[in-house]
């Protein structure tokens, strides 16, 4: 009989060794649920200001394509000008010295 108690002691510490486990496995669990919702939430933000972030590289983007833009209107006119000045004092230099030849 002492045999079978024995026996008996040792799969009920088996059985309480086995449920001590599984308590730490199951607080594990509970702790890595916790961590992964709180990832989860940081994983949020973080796509949140991605996206703030993508708006405004594209009005920055924009903004600068219209600055870029602007410039280039500005010096294609002064280019212009400066064309149109040169054809009039051109032709006022060509026609005096035709005035004069004859």
């Amino acid at each position: 009989m002492e045999n079978g108690q024995s026996r008996l002691q040792q799969v009920q510490k088996d059985v309480d060794d086995v449920k001590v486990i599984m308590l730490d496995n199951l607080n594990k669990a509970t702790e890595r649920e916790g961590k992964l919702g709180d990832l989860e939430d940081r994983a949020d933000v973080l796509l949140q200001e991605s996206q703030k972030f993508h708006k405004t590289t594209v009005k920055v983007k924009q903004k600068k394509r219209r600055e870029n833009m602007k410039w280039k209107l500005i010096m294609g006119g002064v280019i212009a000008v400066v064309i149109i000045v040169l054809i009039i004092i051109l032709a006022i230099f060509l026609s005096g010295s035709n005035g004069n030849s004859t």
